[in-house]
């Protein structure tokens, strides 16, 4: 069995059912909202059935990636930037298959969509998953990650989450910088179809860094911080109409709380809060005053945007992205869809209570097409959300009865695992 087995535990088990269930609902779906005309649309369900019959398997034409792609971020749950659903430019890289030319298409990715500072929104899509073999992948997280190391002491310089990750690249031959920083930028990871990792530096005009500093406290800027600008995640299966993608590295732009409220803060990342608490709080303020964890994070989010939109590079506060999300809400209701939302990750970890977001009552469709990490934590409830179609009741029956079987299966025979 050609492939790589971690790769391969991430992805969803689907039988030939299932991918024909989806493989149709979807074409429904692209015929319905680009307006297919009826011989188009029973010509290419006539090709779909025929080759899932003979191969298990079908190709996508690059209308349809593109419009897939797009509907797996409108219908991703958890990401409140999906306002901009429909301006998602997608790269057909189907045909790219060996790493060094992956890791030279994701670097023209990541070059295009800087812009500037502008940032656009970018996906480029790889070679899928036919039966049972598994393309190479980008195993990085992100295109960027900073490293942690180990120091005396039992103390983590850099980024905690990614302490193994440099540990590997460590015993892979990577050699960090001397002496090692809490911001070095590790290499890309890549596995092959035959699951061996290879690395690539990333190019230093693709590493553009934001020095996050305070337009009143000068003591922000002397602790040092710093982030890239455009986050590009690189380890998340694309799954449309039944066929997975596990290569499909995009982008969007940061919102501030992301990187001051989260990830130079969190206990597991930088754990930075305390210091700095300890660099803006007077001398003289009570040590017991725990209202000052609150204004040190406000303090670093006007710090982080300040310090972007003095770079020229886009990004968004918690507050906006939130109204943004109301008005996607708005357009998806008058489309006559339902969205999907996690609560949990939708309300930002700042000031949520402020946000329009945090009194949203939100359900999380988990509707196909969608993007997953792997079907252990969230692709093993990805499921056809048929809400917005008009079915019958005896439909609607069928459709519980065989969702009930399908879980039941998956129990029995231990696919979830």
């Amino acid at each position: 069995m050609i492939g790589s087995d971690p790769v391969r535990r991430r992805l969803r088990r689907l039988s030939l059912g299932e991918r024909r269930d989806e493989a149709f609902a979807f074409l429904r779906e692209y015929a319905r909202e680009v307006g297919l005309t009826e011989a188009c649309y029973r010509e290419r369900s006539r090709q779909i059935g025929a080759s899932l019959r003979t191969n298990g398997h079908y190709d996508h034409t690059s209308e349809e990636l593109t419009f897939g792609a797009r509907i797996a971020w409108r219908n991703h749950g958890r990401c409140i930037g999906r306002l901009w659903w429909k301006s998602l430019e997608v790269v057909d890289c189907r045909h790219v298959v060996e790493p060094g030319a992956i890791a030279a298409r994701l670097f023209a990715h990541m070059r295009y969509a800087f812009a500037s500072g502008r940032v656009r929104s970018v996906l480029t899509v790889f070679a899928p998953v036919i039966e049972d073999r598994v393309p190479a992948t980008i195993e990085s997280s992100q295109a960027l990650q900073y490293a942690g190391y180990f120091a005396p002491g039992g103390k983590v310089v850099g980024d905690r989450r990614n302490v193994e990750t440099t540990r590997i690249a460590l015993a892979l031959g990577w050699r960090p910088p001397e002496p090692h920083t809490p911001f070095d930028i590790l290499p890309l990871f890549i596995r092959d179809a035959t699951g061996r990792r290879h690395l690539f530096s990333v190019p230093n005009d693709l590493i553009h860094e934001v020095l996050i500093a305070h337009p009143d406290l000068p003591e922000i800027a002397g602790l040092g911080m710093r982030w890239y600008a455009v986050p590009t995640v690189s380890n998340m299966v694309l799954t449309i109409g039944g066929i997975e993608y596990p290569c499909a590295p995009f982008n969007g732009h940061y919102m501030a709380t992301e990187i001051a409220s989260r990830n130079l803060t969190d206990p597991r990342r930088y754990d930075l809060l305390p210091q700095v608490v300890n660099a803006i709080r007077p001398v003289d303020a009570p040590a017991s005053d725990s209202l000052w964890l609150d204004r040190a994070l406000t303090e670093l989010n006007r710090a982080v945007l300040w310090s972007f939109e003095r770079d020229g590079i886009a990004i968004t506060d918690h507050h906006e992205a939130s109204r943004c999300y109301m008005e996607f809400v708005k357009r998806e209701q008058a489309a006559g869809r339902v969205p999907s939302g996690d609560w949990s990750w939708i309300v930002p970890p700042q000031a949520g209570s402020a946000c329009p977001v945090f009194h949203l009552p939100m359900v999380d469709k988990q509707g196909v097409p969608n993007f997953y990490l792997s079907r252990a934590v969230d692709g093993g409830m990805l499921q056809l959300d048929r809400s917005h179609e008009r079915r019958g009741r005896w439909l609607r029956l069928h459709d519980r009865m065989k969702a009930r079987w399908r879980k039941w299966r998956r129990h029995r025979d231990g696919l979830w695992r």
